[in-house]
């Protein structure tokens, strides 16, 4: 059984338009990463370093400073204090900047 003439031709400008949309989205999407990408490549070469990551973008742990662990007990009057691994850098001994987030520049 075939559909009625009117049927089809609404499923081709339903096809057609719904054809469109995807590639204008995929235009748009496409054209927004390329200005991202542009705009972040322009901040970098003019931005100045961070002052505090001195442009690394990373920097020793100040919860650790640079042990991977830390000294901790439930009790405030500690009877044995148990060394665990730092949370705030998980054991690596750096941890990203909070000033610039690690993009290096200010």
């Amino acid at each position: 059984m075939r559909l009625p003439q009117p049927f089809l031709a609404a499923i081709k400008a339903g096809a057609t338009v719904g054809g469109g949309l995807i590639i204008l989205s995929l235009a748009a999407s496409s054209t927004i990463k390329v200005l991202q990408f542009a705009t972040e490549a322009k901040r970098k070469s003019l931005a100045k370093p961070c002052q505090v990551c001195r442009g690394k973008g990373f920097h020793i742990c100040k919860l650790c400073k640079g042990n991977a662990t830390i000294q901790w007990s439930p009790l405030y009057d500690p009877i044995h204090i148990n060394p665990c691994q730092c949370p705030t850098c998980d054991g690596h001994c750096i941890q990203r900047c909070l000033n610039c987030l690690g993009k290096e520049s200010y």
